[in-house]
């Protein structure tokens, strides 16, 4: 078999679709977010970042930046092997008290990434507990159905935020069973937020054990950036808290609280973290001085709101659809995958503007969309230059607008 040209087909197929991904080689200006240098063809373009999931620019903070300069001149560039293998270094413990305490839960346990946490505390979880039934929104995240599906477990989907809809799918399982219920609080295609008390109200009734990943969440809402859980005073109402340490706090790594037990049945039995590589001490480092910045600094948050309050008003000045929602995500909806494509490559060749199009898988076909996260570091003039490239593609394409 022609193993090369059975991978061509397959990626030519995905060409003719629209939905092959191509990565746009950008190198950060530190201190000059979200400009980036973007390289191509043997030459270089300054660009506007629009799709960043560091949200707050937090990447570039002179503290951050201190902190992980000051550990890896003290400690190294790696962290010399898993936690098992000599790899623990203080700062690692050192962050894990410190999500321990943003979440208000006994304990944490961190992963290269919230991919890797997510897989890891699910799968374990559902294998490892008897008989235990996960229930899964219908809409999470490709790590929580992969982890769902690894750890073999009975599993249950639920109508997306929808309380009712997990009522009845628990009602007809053995009330007996050990159960727990997977969701996320902010969907980060669509931006909408999750009834987080009413799902707890129902798992609660049910005696299921919750599960709720914050990745697009933590560091941007709360007093103390703890999610919207801690915004919403419901974080003792879950059994995990899981979140991500590559967006809002600006490096990179994956983590959960909960009780110590729970974490530390996890440590013990999960393989995505007895045999992965721990995160560099300077990273850890880094995500310390960020959580603990932005458990004290109000400011980032309170810009953040206003940029995004203000590119909607842009957007619905020109007409530009954008699905509405409480979140700091803005959804430009397309509707067709070519079209959603070209115009994310004509943003980028044409006006130096860098948003990804979002396609199927990611999303139902008919629903592709470009997606924009506007930071506090995204000024007006960048705002302006955005709205009025979005205009003329829209009547280039000949798109529908938005009617006031």
């Amino acid at each position: 078999m022609d193993y090369n040209a059975l991978f061509r087909q397959q990626l030519d197929k995905l060409r003719e679709d629209g939905n092959y991904r191509v990565f746009a080689e950008l190198e950060r200006h530190s201190g000059g977010f979200p400009k980036a240098t973007r390289y191509r063809d043997g030459g270089t373009d300054e660009v506007t970042v629009w799709c960043s999931n560091d949200y707050l620019g937090m990447g570039q903070n002179p503290a951050v930046i201190a902190a992980m300069s000051e550990v890896i001149a003290k400690s190294g560039a790696g962290a010399g092997g898993t936690r098992n293998i000599s790899g623990t270094n203080h700062h690692h413990i050192l962050l894990e008290r410190e999500l321990a305490d943003l979440h208000h839960k006994e304990d944490a346990l961190i992963f290269t990434s919230g991919y890797v946490s997510n897989w890891a505390a699910l799968s374990t979880l559902g294998s490892k507990i008897p008989g235990c039934i996960i229930y899964s929104d219908a809409l999470n995240h490709a790590s929580m159905i992969e982890g769902i599906r690894h750890s073999r477990a009975e599993k249950r989907v639920f109508k997306h935020n929808s309380p009712d809809d997990l009522r009845r799918k628990l009602a007809a399982d053995d009330p007996a069973a050990p159960k727990l219920v997977a969701f996320e609080s902010v969907y980060s295609m669509d931006g909408d937020i999750a009834p987080i008390k009413e799902l707890c109200d129902v798992a609660d009734e049910f005696g299921a054990m919750t599960y709720l990943d914050e990745v697009h969440a933590v560091g941007l809402y709360g007093p103390r950036g703890g999610g919207i859980a801690e915004r919403e005073g419901l974080m003792d109402r879950l059994t995990v808290i899981e979140g991500t340490l590559g967006k809002a706090y600006g490096v990179m790594g994956g983590y959960i609280t909960g009780s110590t037990e729970l974490c530390d049945f996890v440590r013990s039995f999960a393989s995505g973290f007895i045999f992965t590589t721990a995160i560099p001490p300077a990273l850890a480092a880094g995500a310390v001085a960020s959580i603990k910045y932005l458990k004290n600094s109000q400011t980032e948050r309170i810009q953040h709101k206003e940029r995004v309050a203000a590119l909607r008003a842009k957007l619905d000045a020109k007409g530009i659809p954008h699905m509405d929602n409480p979140s700091h995500i803005v959804p430009v909806v397309v509707g067709n995958a070519t079209k959603c494509k070209w115009i994310s490559d004509l943003l980028l060749d044409n006006y130096g503007i860098y948003v990804q199009p979002i396609n199927y898988p990611t999303v139902p076909e008919g629903t592709e969309r470009l997606r924009f996260t506007p930071t506090p570091l995204h000024t007006d003039d960048d705002m302006d230059q955005l709205v009025r490239a979005l205009s003329d593609l829209w009547s280039q394409c000949a798109l529908s607008r938005a009617v006031a």
